[in-house]
């Protein structure tokens, strides 16, 4: 059996984490706002599919927006880690 560096399961355990709190900002966004929606319909028994579409689609695009700036510099740290490993470790 080949022997793993620690250092790449460090960076693949940071890569799954990395991926799981960039993810947050829009999921959360789109399950806030589907609650809303949700409750909304349940009040005025409107129960048309299509309505909570596009107020999720807003908020998850917004969620991006806000987010923007600190996602991308997490990716750019992360690939920056990713590149210096590569560095290391190559012949």
């Amino acid at each position: 059996e080949p022997d793993v560096d620690p250092s790449l399961l460090r960076l693949g355990r940071e890569g799954l984490a990395l991926v799981a709190v960039v993810s947050a900002p829009p999921l959360l966004a789109a399950l806030l706002v589907g609650l809303v929606v949700g409750v909304l319909q349940a009040a005025t028994q409107v129960q048309e599919q299509s309505i909570g579409t596009v107020p999720r689609l807003a908020a998850v695009i917004g969620a991006l927006a806000l987010a923007a700036p600190w996602i991308g510099a997490r990716l750019v740290t992360f690939a920056s880690e990713c590149l210096a490993l590569a560095a290391r470790i190559s012949p």
